[in-house]
């Protein structure tokens, strides 16, 4: 599968979604009109920094420092934004 997510992209979470917190399910989800999705620690933490204003490769720099012990964290974090648009989670800003 052919990645086309590039550093100097900007994403948003995606219209009629919401990024939050859920104190029920201890951990973040994505709410969206016809359901909801429970997201792993990993992809929380990477969502949670999409704000319309960091790039892609702001958020790598930015999860490489916080977590400086995870070893090939790049690829992760830019096959989690290619899942995310794949599935219309977020849409591309710039």
């Amino acid at each position: 599968m052919e990645n086309n997510i590039q550093h100097s992209d900007i994403y948003a979470i995606a219209f009629h979604h919401r990024f939050q917190w859920e104190e029920a399910q201890q951990s973040y989800v994505i709410l969206f009109p016809e359901g909801m999705v429970k997201l792993h620690g990993g992809a929380g933490e990477i969502l949670k920094r999409v704000d319309g204003k960091a790039s892609v490769g702001d958020i790598v720099l930015e999860l490489k420092a916080t977590f400086p012990d995870a070893e090939e964290i790049e690829n992760d974090i830019v096959g989690m934004f290619d899942l995310a648009v794949g599935k219309a989670w977020l849409r591309k800003v710039n």
